[in-house]
Order: structure tokens, then C-alpha cells, then sequence
């Protein structure tokens, strides 16, 4: 039977082989597809948030868009949203001290915005927003998502958002620090 190939076996046996070849091919493409996602996951090591372009998908936010993207990191703790007229970003627990807001009575430390005039820490009136907007992609480490002239990258070490001139912020659990 070695001998005879394909040729020899029955119909039955034929549509056996072409669904294991099928299933075969599909389960390679989701493991490589799988291990890509992982690149610049948290136990990769990386400090540095902006190694790569992120692509639509359930994974990571929009990228080069000039619609309106949320996305939220891995840590579930910081969301962003960008539009082309700038970054906001919130988070949701911090250990750094809450920067001074001039004439705010309300909550700072939380909520920072970045647009045309710069960066800045956003004065609470009312509740602390939520991290994330309803139906936020996930922004995994190592990713970056574009809008306009804004750029946010995701890392380890917390979201790196700038804009026109290098201009912006790193905002982590622990820390923040504005740029360049």
C-alpha cells in the first residue's frame, strides 16, 4: 500500500486526511500568531515601551488612526484615550504623591492630559473617572498605538505618551516624569 499514494485510499479516508491537514495548518498559524503577542510581554524583560508598532485586533489599540482609540495596558491599572487633539490618561492606584493642581479643591494624581499646550496633571472636580473607556483594547507591552501627532507605547515600566517635539509623559503605578 506504500506504494500506491493517495490513489489507493477511499473517499472517506481522503476527507479524513484533508481535515487533519486543515486543522494541522490552523493550529500552527494561531501558535505563531500566539507567540508574536508574546514578544514584548512582561517577562520579557523590557523597560523600554516603544519597541514596536501594534496593530488592530483584540490584542492592541489602533495604530496611525485618525479616529478617537482607547486601549487599556496589560496591568488593567492605566487606560488612555487619543484623539487628534491629544492624550488623556488615567490611573487607577498610584504610590507616587499627588502633584499640586493650582486652585484645585478637588482629586489630582489620577487623570494627566497632553495637547497642544502641553502636559499637565487634570484636577478632579467630581469621581475619578475609570481606567478605561467601555471597550478599550488591550495594549500589550512592547506595543504602541498612534493618533495624529500622539504616540502612547506600552511597557513594563508603565505608558510612554508624546507628541509633536518629543514633548510629553511616562506615568506608572509608582512614578511619573514629564518629557523630554
Amino acid at each position: 500500500m506504500a506504494g500506491r499514494g493517495l490513489a489507493g485510499l477511499s473517499p472517506g479516508m481522503k476527507a479524513f486526511l484533508a481535515v487533519d491537514v486543515v486543522l494541522v495548518v490552523a493550529l500552527v498559524v494561531v501558535l505563531l500568531v500566539t507567540l508574536q503577542g508574546r514578544d514584548g510581554g512582561p517577562d520579557a524583560g523590557a523597560t523600554d515601551g516603544a519597541t514596536a508598532t501594534g496593530t488592530a485586533g483584540p490584542t492592541d489599540a489602533a495604530t496611525d488612526a485618525a479616529e478617537p482609540v482607547s486601549f487599556v495596558l496589560p496591568s488593567g491599572n492605566i487606560g488612555c484615550d487619543m484623539t487628534p487633539g491629544g492624550v488623556e490618561c488615567r490611573v487607577g492606584s498610584f504610590t507616587y504623591a499627588a502633584p499640586q493642581v493650582a486652585g484645585c479643591e478637588g482629586t489630582t494624581g489620577n487623570v494627566v492630559r497632553l495637547d497642544a499646550q502641553g502636559f499637565a496633571f487634570v484636577c478632579v472636580e467630581d469621581e475619578v473617572p475609570p481606567v478605561a473607556a467601555a471597550g478599550a483594547a488591550r495594549l500589550e507591552y512592547g506595543r504602541e498605538a498612534t493618533v495624529g501627532d500622539w504616540t502612547c507605547a506600552s511597557g513594563t515600566d508603565g505608558v510612554t505618551c508624546t507628541g509633536p517635539g518629543g514633548v510629553g509623559f511616562r506615568l506608572a503605578r509608582g512614578d511619573w516624569a514629564e518629557l523630554p
